[in-house]
């Protein structure tokens, strides 16, 4: 599994955001985009997951596994993303939010062992019944990773994912987010400002230009 990005260019009205960026992300791998605010890194996010709002304009291409996403919705990617708040369905308890995401076709009684099995991976066990705003913010971090996860992505994208949590929280949390990419081997790019959150190679994103580090491919 490979992710791609290709001469990706964002522009709003006749301001170029991003780009032009080419990038690739092997299986198993993490590159880290990093960035102040405004420097368009959650735009490239939405920009691969096909969310960009009708106000940009996406030049390029995204491809996975050598399949160009162009025009497909984003339910169609296959690529999952983790965002800063958990955003837990608070109408669902906490085994409903996980089994929200396995594919449809899935048998009832699977479903139900894949939730379990989630569960327990997450720390979770005996929560499944629970309201999500009982979790405390690592309980709540965990959940969203495991129904992320639990819809078979190709690709995983992490918007600033650990940036709400305390330091003490942040470091368990995002050593168990990096321990389950690396047992799955799915091509991760992560959104920064925090360089303790960065793994793997690094590109800079500053007023639409890019730089980068740790060998990676020029534009």
């Amino acid at each position: 599994m490979t992710l791609v990005l290709e001469a990706v260019t964002i522009r709003l009205g006749a301001r170029p955001l991003v780009g032009p960026l080419s990038l690739t992300v092997a299986a198993g791998e993490t590159v880290t985009v990093m960035g102040p605010s405004g420097s368009g890194k959650s735009t490239l996010l939405d920009a691969a997951t096909g969310a960009l709002a009708p106000a940009f304009r996406l030049f390029g291409r995204v491809l996975l596994e050598g399949r160009d996403l162009s025009g497909l919705p984003p339910e169609r990617r296959r690529i999952g993303i983790l965002f800063q708040d958990p955003m837990l369905f608070p109408h669902l308890s906490v085994g409903e939010n996980l089994a929200f995401g396995i594919p449809r076709g899935v048998s009832r009684r699977d479903r139900r062992a894949r939730v379990e099995s989630a569960l327990d991976e997450a720390e979770l066990s005996g929560m499944g019944r629970r309201d999500p705003a009982t979790l405390s913010g690592g309980q709540a971090a965990r959940a969203a990773l495991m129904r992320v996860l639990l819809a078979e992505p190709r690709a995983l994208l992490l918007d600033e994912p650990f940036s709400r949590l305390d330091t003490a929280l942040r470091d368990r949390v995002r050593g168990f987010v990096f321990a389950h990419i690396a047992a799955r081997g799915l091509p991760t790019l992560l959104v920064t400002h925090d360089p303790e959150d960065a793994r793997g190679r690094i590109v800079h994103l500053s007023a639409g230009e890019r730089s980068a580090s740790g060998g990676e491919e020029p534009c």
